[in-house]
Formats: C-alpha cells, structure tokens, sequence
C-alpha cells in the first residue's frame, strides 16, 4: 500500500469513527424529540394496550408513507404534528412510541414519544376509554428513558445530550375537558365537584408539577401547546345540530380559560427555572384561523370529517373500516370527528417552527433547536 493509499485509508477510518461517534451520541445535528400528550400526537402507544380509544385499524395512516398507507396508531390520514416537526429540525427518525417493545438501544437517543389517545394532565381525564397514559404517567416512563441514556451515553454525556440537544414537546389538555370536565353530570366529570376556574386551577397546578418534574430530570428546552377551539370539531357540531359557521360555546370559553392561565404558567416558568426555555404554542388561535379562513389555506370544508360517520358533519362515529371517507383528504381540516388531517397538520408544523409571534413565542422551534449549540 503506497503514500495515497494509508492517507486515503486514514481519512475513511476517521471518517467512519466520526459518523459512528455522532450516531452513538444523537447528535445528528437534528437532535432529538420528547414527545408527551394525548391522541393528536400519539404515535402508537395505543397500540399496547387494552383500551378503547385506538387508530390501528384502517382507513388510519391511509397516506402515511413510511407505512405504505397501513395504520400505525397515529389519529389521523398521515403524520403528526410531532412527525413533521421532527422531519423539519432534521432528525433522522420519528420519535418512537415508548410501549413499543423495539424502542430500545441507541433508537431513544433521537427521541421517543410518550403521548396515548385519551390521556389528560389529571390521571381521571379518559377513564371512559378503559386504559391510556396520564401525563403523571407519560413523565415516569420518560424516568425509565432518561435512565436508559445514562447507561448509553455516560451520566455526563446524557445530561449534556437531554439538556442541550433535546425538545420536550407537550401537547395536552383537550382530554381534560372533552373526556372529564365536560362529561354528563350524572357521569365521572369533574363538573359535579368543581366550578369552571377551580378545576382550571387544578389542571394548571398539576402541570406546574410535571412540567417541574421534568426539569429535574434535565429536560431544559419546551414546547408547550395550548388547548384549540374543542366547540369547533366536527364531533361538537354534529351533536349539537349546529350550521357549518357555528361553534359551541362553553368548551371554547372552557378552553380559553385554561389557555389564559397557561400562558401565565409558561411566563413563570420561564422566570424560575434557571437555564431552561418555554416556548408557548398559541394552537387555538392558530386552528380557528384554519377553521375561518378555510378557503385561504386551499381547504374546501373545516367543518365536516374527512372520515366518520354520523349526522351533517360525518361527526358521531370515530373513523373506521365502515366510515365514509372522502377522495380528498387534503382539502379537509379535519381528518376525524375529533383530530386535523395531515394536510392541517402541515400548517400548524409550519407556524410552530418559522412562524408569526402571534401563534409562537418567545422563539420558533427552529430557534429553540439552536439554542445553546
């Protein structure tokens, strides 16, 4: 082997132990992606267990390409919300759902999502659907991941790895209203207990607690998104026999109520955690605009589902082998009687990550990826 040969040789081992060591850390560049939250972000988790709130059965993921068009769990036509973003910031794979039995190995290092259709910041938010994973919950399995990185990595490797390259993305609190608060009296809600600002007060003091929990175990860079206008889902619609420009009121005024306080929270935490940045997410402001200016964004309806069944909005029945689904799936805001298509979901991704101050703040999610790098 001549000169040439040992450098060439020298540059492709370098080159090859580079490539390993940054596989081995997660530092891809895209960095890595928490994901908590309910069924608008839900990647599979669903899929383990013994619950009634479930999207593995078709027409679910009809366009999601990693697939081949088959189910995965996922709540809509395509990808999340969480998916997208996950693409745009450059990381080499979707977070993985954690009850999945491969998610193991260096696979956590680029993310691993925690969200189950049907959870809520309070562990009785959903106990209509039998099982599904409270955020109390989704934040004691992150325990489990966070440990599984030290022992990957290094204590000090891992601290570096959750601290700087990580986004902690949660999206929750729709469940706490639609699956608790606003359930019949004579039911399980919490509405036989509580008046509108004390059980408002209870999901924000229970955040408070889990958004700190995940401070001590390192977490420092947030995405925190806000309840959206839950009267305005085709689900709420078609029950209340509403006209298509019509929204119902008190889950909307229930809603902005909490986004109020939260918005108040993510200021306060951003003032008391040192090191550690919150982003505030303004959804709801962000899907009223999708459902009032429709025709804007190229949608041709914002107030019935793409696939359901059931009343003028196809609203009642959740999506399934026997629903009526529509042959254009992108121009619908909704995919479900409850959840926006992936055409939709594009959109939201968009603002969060480039996107105006009036729905994103203090930074983008692009910003917040850099911060600290």
């Amino acid at each position: 082997m001549d000169s040439k040969d040992v450098y060439q040789a020298a540059v492709l081992f370098l080159l090859f132990a580079f490539t390993a060591a940054v596989a081995a850390d997660g530092s891809d560049g895209g960095g890595a992606s928490y994901i908590f939250g309910d069924s608008l972000v839900d990647a599979g988790n669903n899929n383990f267990l013994q619950t009634l709130s479930k999207a593995n059965i078709k027409p679910n993921g009809i366009d999601f390409k990693p697939s081949g068009g088959q189910p995965t769990g996922r709540y809509t036509n395509g990808r999340t919300i969480g998916d997208i973003v996950g693409e745009e910031l450059g990381q080499q794979h979707y977070a993985v759902p954690f009850l999945d039995p491969n998610t193991t190995g260096e696979a956590i290092l680029y993310g691993v999502n925690y969200a189950s259709g049907g959870g809520g910041i309070m562990n009785a938010t959903g106990q209509i659907f039998v099982n599904r994973l409270s955020m109390d919950i989704q934040i004691d399995y992150f325990n489990i991941t966070r440990k599984q990185i030290d022992k990957l990595l290094g204590a000090e490797k891992a601290r570096e790895h959750v601290m700087k390259k990580a986004i902690f993305s949660i999206t929750i609190g729709s469940n706490d209203f639609l699956n608790n608060y606003l359930l019949p009296v004579l039911s399980i809600g919490a509405r036989v207990s509580e008046t509108p600002d004390a059980f408002v007060d209870d999901l924000i003091s229970h955040l408070r607690s889990q958004l700190t929990r995940l401070y001590q175990l390192d977490a420092r860079k947030f995405i925190i998104g806000n309840v959206g206008p839950i009267g305005c889902i085709p689900y709420q619609r078609t029950i209340n026999q509403l006209k298509e420009n019509e929204c119902v009121a008190l889950p909307n005024q229930l809603a902005l109520r909490y986004n109020a306080k939260l918005k108040d929270l993510v200021a306060e935490l951003n003032d008391n955690l040192p090191g550690a940045t919150f982003v505030h997410a303004n959804v709801y402001d962000l899907v009223m605009e999708l459902i009032t200016n429709y025709n804007k964004y190229g949608f041709k309806t914002a107030s019935k589902a793409c696939c359901g069944n059931g009343g003028q909005y196809a609203g009642i029945i959740p999506c399934g082998p026997t629903s009526s689904l529509c042959d254009d799936r992108d121009k619908h805001v909704f995919w479900d009687p409850y959840h926006p298509s992936e055409a939709a979901n594009l959109i939201i991704a968009k603002q969060l990550l480039e996107g105006n101050p009036k729905y994103v703040t203090p930074m983008t999610l692009r910003e917040l990826r850099d911060l600290g790098l």
